[in-house]
């Protein structure tokens, strides 16, 4: 199918936007890529549609579980054949899916690292017609990059393992040592490499003087009143202490951290994704996954541990392209 056609007729766009194109057209003819888009330029949608529009199994590597699940319900909800195996849903559930992708009823199959660079995976998938491997949020890979994880190393194994599947890397932002670093280790020699304009020009970005943060943060919020956001601190006691100045102040706002249990997480994250103007603030352990279009802004109560850090968390705002905001106290 013409990936134009099928553009439409399964995403229901009508034309796609700048860079998407190119990269389409690299993977469908087979070819190693790294692309590193900006946050809302539609990085997802580069190798979904090579994959649904294409033959055999396209497996995406995913860190975090709120992103494949987050991905998975997007892609369901326009029909595409696609699964997910991850330590978070029922056995039963990816079994199932694992039994479809090895039928042939699936064009994607989605999981972590972990999950997918073990002995006994491996050898499953080398009996099935796997045509590429996308490795998303790619500077995982990196140590020098913001979000280094052990867990990514192992993928640089999957090139040898699988000469005849290509390899697609995909994140938000690298610089040059990571961008190297991400070829080094997953990519072949002949890798095309895109890299687009990183500027968010929708994005209004602000750093003021921090001073009584919780009143200041309270006054940033009350600014958008019935609209959404995040505000990021360093600390867990921090997002408990600001989320109960902000519900003080009469907002909807909860605490989000990696000290609360798996389920208070999950339902708080699904509340995000689906309620209107509730406000969370967070460490970065909200951070990937994140995929919310109509975000109105994004407050650091603290500074961040990077520039490249920094990039990724402000470019949650303004996924729709309509105005957004980031203050940095």
């Amino acid at each position: 199918m013409n990936p134009t056609l099928a553009l439409k007729s399964i995403f229901g766009f009508d034309a796609f936007r700048p860079g998407q194109a190119e990269i389409v057209s690299a993977l469908i003819a087979g070819r190693d890529v790294l692309a590193i888009m900006p946050t809302g330029a539609g990085k997802s949608l580069c190798y979904q549609l090579p994959a649904l529009i294409g033959g055999g199994l396209t497996i995406v590597v995913s860190p975090l579980i709120a992103l494949m699940d987050n991905q998975i319900a997007q892609l369901k909800a326009v029909g595409a054949p696609v699964g997910v195996i991850h330590s978070g849903r029922e056995r039963e559930e990816s079994v199932a899916d694992w039994r479809a992708a090895a039928a042939g009823a699936l064009r994607l199959l989605y999981m972590a690292p972990e999950r997918l660079m073990t002995a006994r995976m491996l050898d499953a998938l080398a009996r099935l017609p796997v045509t590429r491997f996308v490795v998303d949020e790619a500077h995982c890979v990196s140590q020098w990059g913001h979000d280094f994880r052990p867990d990514y190393l192992a993928l640089a194994g999957l090139k040898e393992r699988f000469p005849d599947a290509a390899v697609a890397a995909f994140t938000a932002t690298a610089d040059a040592r990571t961008r190297g670093e991400i070829v080094a280790r997953l990519l072949r020699p002949d890798a095309m490499v895109f890299v687009q304009d990183l500027d968010r020009p929708n994005i209004d970005i602000a750093i003021e003087r921090k001073d009584r943060a919780r009143d200041r943060i309270a006054a940033l919020v009350g600014e958008h009143p019935g609209e959404q956001g995040i505000v990021y601190c360093l600390s867990r006691a921090a997002t408990e202490d600001v989320a109960a100045h902000l519900a003080a102040s009469g907002r909807r706002a909860v605490a989000y951290h990696a000290g609360l249990d798996p389920e208070t997480r999950t339902e708080r994250l699904n509340a995000f994704l689906t309620e209107p103007d509730l406000i969370v603030v967070a460490t970065v352990a909200f951070g990937m996954g994140i995929d919310k279009p109509d975000i109105r802004f994004v407050i650091h109560a603290d500074m961040p541990s990077s520039i490249e850090a920094y990039y990724q968390e402000i470019g949650r705002a303004g996924r729709d392209g309509l105005p957004a905001r980031a203050v940095l106290l």
